[in-house]
């Protein structure tokens, strides 16, 4: 008897560790997809135009050495737990884009370092993380195309499970409504979980990526690796 549920015990477990794999595999290669040679698209323009190239000059100049633009003050708020009604901020022009629907496909984030592409959705809630990489709706953050903050967000053990390979210097692009934004990473560094300092207005077109760190923690992690990458160049795609 005591053989019997020794054996059923090992393969129940075996069983589950099975199940268990069978889903980390599946989260892991969902989201996210090897990048095919004609994926990103040749630039033939010049890198950006003479006023994006000063925009971008001069918020470097104004940042601090952590790369924040200091003259910008505005942060996106941490919720406060209070009885009292808090009222919301004024909206920023910046929310002047064109919205989607929660969830939905707008466009690609290519790597070619990593030899990957992710599809991009709109929000970073719960259901449309577990999609994959989403774009971080807020006052201080555009898409692509407002030429300012992009922050796009996605999971350490999913889509972003290897994004601590990359380094300053390396290339990424963002495909979106047929044009293709190139950024080359200037820093990345490691910040507490709560803080939002990272969400910030820029005047520079800025592409920022965030995901949970350390990438290996067992639960819920206490901090944020972030990569800041500048607008170098964009293309037209038809």
């Amino acid at each position: 008897m005591r053989k019997k549920m020794a054996s059923l015990l090992i393969i129940t477990g075996l069983v589950l560790a099975g199940w268990n794999g069978y889903f980390w595999l599946s989260g892991t290669s969902s989201g996210r997809e090897a990048l095919g040679q004609d994926d990103i698209v040749k630039n033939t323009d010049s890198p950006l135009s003479g006023s994006e190239n000063h925009k971008l000059i001069m918020a470097t100049e104004r940042g601090n050495s952590d790369g924040v633009v200091t003259d910008s003050a505005q942060v996106e708020p941490l919720p406060i737990k209070t009885d009292k009604k808090i009222e919301k901020p004024d909206a920023s022009p910046l929310r002047d884009y064109k919205e989607y629907a929660k969830g939905a496909e707008i466009g690609w984030l290519l790597i070619p370092e990593l030899d990957m592409k992710y599809p991009i959705y709109w929000g970073t809630d719960v259901d449309t993380l577990n999609q994959g990489v989403g774009y971080h709706i807020g006052n201080f953050t555009t898409p692509p195309d407002g030429l300012k903050h992009t922050v796009l967000s996605g999971h350490r053990d999913t889509v972003f499970q290897e994004l601590g390979e990359l380094k300053t210097g390396s290339k990424m692009y963002i495909q979106f409504e047929d044009v293709q934004y190139e950024y080359q990473i200037e820093k990345t560094w490691i910040t507490d979980a709560q803080d939002r300092t990272v969400i910030v207005k820029k005047d520079a077109p800025t592409l920022t990526l965030t995901t949970c760190y350390p990438f290996t923690f067992i639960g819920s992690a206490p901090d944020r690796y972030i990569i800041e990458a500048p607008l170098v160049a964009k293309t037209a795609m038809n």
